[in-house]
């Protein structure tokens, strides 16, 4: 069934990159564009397309502010400039975005992940509340991850440890493993400082879960976590352990 798309940005070149792509893709056609926030409030509930590419950063109005005016819910693809903690920020509450300047291939992932939420229920909090509150510059207390074609909300206080790997984290939750999309020091920003520790550069540990430490060779820490999992601190992760034992002594 073919999609009704909008495209609601204010740079001339996206616009065009945009328009060409939507072209391209058999299941879209454009229904309408609007250059600032104002007048996408107007046409978003005129046109009710079913799916809009929202710019963050607009005249009049922002895009968040465009989703919290509108009376029509479509879902949304932000646009947005290079801005590592908006990306982060956006994978971290399940929000789709492109980062301009952005190609086909990046445009056609981000569709097929689209897709998948056009073609399910998935019971997601509505895309205004996510976005406004991935933009939040506050420790994460939830955070959305994937398990399996799932995406699955998690609250923070639940996650015993994060493994890095690569360009995307292993969560560890209830003794549940889940994927997160994000390189492990952007992680590692959005959360709690009095609460996870990085001890290792591959291991963040939340401080609530462990259970106990015990010496490992030279000046090392082994960690075991209430899961009964252990993770081997490096040297420096060793040092920030024992001042944590000390302040807290």
């Amino acid at each position: 069934m073919t999609k009704r798309a909008m495209i609601v940005e204010d740079e001339p070149l996206a616009r065009r990159t945009l328009r060409e792509f939507i072209d391209e893709v058999d299941w879209l056609e454009l229904a309408g564009e609007a250059e600032d926030g104002r007048r996408a409030v107007e046409e978003i509930d005129r046109l009710r397309p079913d799916l809009v590419f929202l710019d963050v950063h607009m005249p009049e109005l922002s895009g968040i502010e465009v989703l919290q005016r509108v009376r029509h819910r479509p879902a949304v693809v932000f646009t947005t400039a290079y801005d590592q903690y908006a990306v982060a920020a956006f994978e971290l509450e399940a929000v789709d975005y492109l980062v301009k300047p952005f190609g086909r291939k990046r445009f056609l992932q981000t569709l097929d992940r689209v897709r998948q939420r056009l073609d399910s229920a998935d019971d997601l909090p509505p895309v205004a509340e996510r976005a406004n509150e991935a933009l939040r510059r506050e420790p994460l207390t939830r955070l959305f991850a994937r398990k399996g074609d799932r995406i699955v909300p998690l609250q923070v206080a639940t996650v015993s440890r994060i493994d890095g790997c690569d360009d995307y984290c292993a969560v560890h939750s209830d003794g549940q493993t889940y994927l997160v999309h994000l390189r492990l020091n952007d992680l590692e920003q959005r959360l709690d400082p009095g609460r996870f520790l990085r001890v290792h550069r591959s291991h963040i540990l939340s401080l609530d879960h462990v259970k106990e430490m015990r010496p490992h060779g030279d000046r090392r820490l082994e960690v075991v976590l209430h899961d009964g999992s252990v993770v081997l601190a490096s040297r420096a992760g060793s040092t920030r352990l024992r001042r944590l034992l000390n302040e807290g002594g």
